[in-house]
């Protein structure tokens, strides 16, 4: 009897993971990768005391049905007493399946936030080893919390709406 009941359980878990959204990783890759260091050999001799500005931006596109092409683009420009010590940009990207049975705003935060944090560490330490490579001190950025970053962008998105429609009620 036992026996008899286990297909039975199977096959409806079966067809309840079917139903549920799903995530998957097809690749990870680096899409594009750039390094400066425009004052080398002076900026060498100079006191190190850099002032370091990161950018970062996030984008995707849909490929395919259910597949979304996700990038994570890193900046970092030091300066040292005013020169470009070094300019170093790095394009991380992703392949990722999105089932389209997944609500919305699932699907915005996947892509926003989750795909991020998947690519954040491959950036991080691309651009680690460039900066290495240039013969500079080693630079490791600090974890960025993609969730909260994504929740603001969201935030901003509503206040400009709401403004948008005030304009128009007036």
């Amino acid at each position: 009897m036992a026996d008899e009941k286990q297909p039975a359980q199977q096959n409806g878990a079966a067809q309840g993971e079917q139903q549920q959204p799903q995530f998957a990783i097809q690749r990870i890759f680096l899409k594009d990768v750039s390094f400066e260091a425009p004052n080398a050999p002076d900026v060498f001799r100079k006191e190190w005391k850099p002032e370091l500005n990161v950018d970062m931006n996030v984008g995707n596109k849909k490929i395919d049905e259910g597949v979304y092409e996700v990038t994570l683009t890193l900046t970092a420009k030091n300066t040292v007493e005013g020169e470009t010590a070094f300019l170093c940009e790095v394009a991380q990207s992703g392949i990722f399946s999105v089932s389209e049975e997944m609500p919305e705003p699932n699907k915005a935060h996947t892509l926003g936030a989750f795909c991020p944090n998947i690519l954040f560490p491959y950036a991080r330490e691309a651009i680690s080893s460039l900066v290495t490579r240039g013969t500079f001190p080693q630079l490791n950025l600090a974890p960025v919390n993609f969730d909260a970053v994504f929740a603001q962008h969201m935030q901003q998105q509503q206040a400009q709406q709401q403004a948008a429609e005030q304009k128009q009620d007036a």
